[in-house]
């Protein structure tokens, strides 16, 4: 196991920076097809080559399953529109630190440990760091600040679902399904904003890019790694999301942050760290959480 780790570590960094990479792509298709269109194409074309490898057809499904199935998948279309949302007008390692409020608060949650609450107080320190005016050099849009909090709570309503999911149904099951659903939610909204703008080649092959980079390679390694990494170290890495956020914007985008952004952004990954550090298999914690990054 242990000779396995370093692959697994690496196939996780890279899943991270393959979300990132692609989130920083989608929003400058934003101005083209709308923040809603590019999820519409990002979650609907992500649900349609699940499909066409699980073929979920042959599945033999239970009513209890497709009921679990439709509330995760309903959750994570509603996570997706909310992100996407926060993206469109906030830099995009702000948008994902104030996201990681969703598990951070799932886990303090169902922790037994007073001392986790430590761990809140210093995440709403680097959440307010993050929104102070005058923190960047630009100003941060307070509907942006709403959409974040809205996904952060989508998200962890999508951890509590996406557990619940996972008990009757197989993992690929569940997502297949999750999307499948989530394009219910998706695609309508961003087909009424940009209409049959979104079946351009140009905009369809982008989406296609997109759905690649944000979900399919994501999705992939992050089974692998969790296949080979305990919980409490995933639960680490991925606290680094919001600074590979907000590095991949800066290659990409050219998105600066202010010095007291930057703090706000450490002080959320060390409560993040912290936060995973301080699980233990016999709380109450949820122990499986699903990983977030391949649908967000």
């Amino acid at each position: 196991m242990k000779s396995r780790t370093p692959g697994a570590l690496a196939a996780l960094l890279a899943s991270m920076v393959s979300v990132c990479v692609g989130t920083s792509f989608a929003k400058g298709l934003f101005p083209v097809a709308g923040a809603t269109g590019i999820t519409a194409l990002r979650i609907g074309l992500a649900a349609l080559l699940l499909v066409a490898i699980q073929r979920p057809w042959r599945w033999q499904i239970s009513r209890v399953g497709w009921h679990a199935a439709a509330r995760y998948g309903l959750v994570l279309g509603a996570m997706n529109l909310s992100f996407y949302q926060a993206v469109a007008v906030l830099p995009l390692g702000v948008a994902i630190a104030i996201e990681f409020l969703g598990p951070l608060v799932v886990a303090i949650w169902f922790s037994a440990r007073r001392s986790d609450l430590l761990w809140t107080v210093l995440a709403a320190l680097g959440i307010a760091a993050l929104v102070l005016p005058g923190a960047g050099g630009h100003p941060i849009a307070p509907m942006g600040v709403g959409f974040a909090l809205l996904a952060a709570l989508f998200w962890a309503l999508y951890i509590v679902t996406g557990k619940q999911a996972s008990g009757v149904l197989p993992e690929g099951q569940v997502v297949c399904l999750g999307l499948c659903f989530a394009s219910l939610v998706a695609v309508p909204v961003g087909v009424a904003h940009a209409g049959t703008l979104l079946l351009s080649p140009g905009v369809l092959g982008a989406g296609a890019g997109v759905a690649v980079l944000c979900s399919a390679i994501p999705y992939s390694l992050e089974m692998l790694a969790l296949k080979r990494l305990p919980n409490q170290v995933f639960g680490v890495v991925m606290s680094l999301e919001p600074a590979v956020g907000a590095l991949a914007a800066l290659a990409i985008l050219g998105e600066r942050l202010g010095a007291l952004q930057w703090l706000g952004i450490a002080a959320v990954v060390a409560a993040s760290c912290g936060s995973a550090l301080s699980h233990r298999r016999d709380e109450k914690a949820i122990a499986e959480p699903v990983p977030p990054d391949y649908v967000r």
